[in-house]
Order: structure tokens, then C-alpha cells, then sequence
């Protein structure tokens, strides 16, 4: 599905299970995914909605290294952080329930990637499961409506922008 959606393009897997990074890998080689371990939990997806722009939102939004915001995936490999994605399909973390960690983080920090883009053109965000409360707050905070492109079922599709200043953010995403 990802190659026909995004032929010769560059798509980023961010997946928490190793155990199915290793096995997709094993069947398609040509897979660009990274694994990666969260630090939220569904039940402070409230809090940290209603607190991110106090503890995310500066001069510029950044996720390398980033310690100060909890929605910030800060740990990834240095080429998650380094090239213009021309599409993200957002399909985990598990769960809607505790201890599960939502999919508040990865919504947050693959829209921050898609506005800092820097090459022409604009980022394909598909994000799975949207079938839960949390998971369509975050897409509307962070992946904004007015870019959603279409619905199939619990898939939403997002064409992104880059934004073109931080000043593009200082107030939120949309």
C-alpha cells in the first residue's frame, strides 16, 4: 500500500513493537522504519493537550533532543530528524487504554516534521486507527482539518505544508 501511495518517494515508519519492525524488514527490505520506545501514557493525553504550547511551543518548534516537551519523539535516528518526508503513515502505538501510550506523540512530532520541511512540495501524513476520541483531538490540534484530503473508514489522509516561519506556529499547528 505505502509504494503505491508514494511511489520513488521517501515514507518513514515509526513502529514501538521490534518484534514487527523485524519481521517487515525481513519481507520488505526497502522499509524505512524506526522503533521507538514512548514515554505517554492515553490517560495524560487531557494534560498534555491543554499544556503543550507552555512546554512545546518556542521561538521554533524541535523535536531532536528535545527533553522540555512530552509529545516530542526526541530519541529517533539522526535521519528521521534530517530529511523532508513525503509520507508518514501513522498506524502505532496500541491501545486507547492504560497503560497504553496513544498515539499523542507520534501525531504531535510527525506534524512537526511535516512543517519543517524544507524542500518544495508538501508531506502525506495517513494516519490509522482513528477511531478514538484522543486519536481525532490530536489529529485536529496538530494535523489540522483543513488539510485532512480524505477519509476511508478509520484512515485519514493529511496533505501537509511546510510552514514557512516559526511565526507559521507560534499560535498552534492549524
Amino acid at each position: 500500500m505505502w509504494d503505491a501511495l508514494n511511489p520513488r518517494g521517501n515514507t518513514l515508519f515509526i513502529e514501538e513493537n521490534p518484534r514487527w519492525t523485524l519481521s517487515a524488514m525481513k519481507r520488505f527490505p526497502i522499509l524505512n522504519i524506526h522503533t521507538v520506545r514512548y514515554s505517554t501514557r492515553i490517560s495524560e493525553a487531557d494534560t498534555l493537550l491543554s499544556t503543550y504550547k507552555a512546554q512545546c511551543m518556542g521561538n521554533q518548534l524541535t523535536l531532536k533532543g528535545n527533553q522540555h516537551c512530552p509529545l516530542a519523539l526526541s530519541r529517533l535516528p539522526e535521519e528521521a530528524y534530517d530529511r523532508d518526508w513525503d509520507m508518514i503513515m501513522i498506524d502505532a502505538p496500541r491501545g486507547t487504554e492504560d497503560p497504553s501510550p496513544g498515539k499523542m506523540a507520534v501525531i504531535y512530532s510527525v506534524a512537526v516534521m511535516a512543517r519543517e520541511r524544507k524542500r518544495p512540495g508538501v508531506t502525506h501524513v495517513f494516519l490509522h486507527d482513528v477511531d478514538g476520541r484522543v486519536e481525532q483531538q490530536y489529529a485536529q490540534e496538530f494535523l489540522c482539518m483543513k488539510y485532512r484530503v480524505s477519509v476511508v473508514n478509520k484512515l485519514w489522509h493529511f496533505v501537509i505544508p511546510p510552514s514557512f516561519s516559526s511565526d507559521d506556529t507560534t499560535a498552534g499547528f492549524c
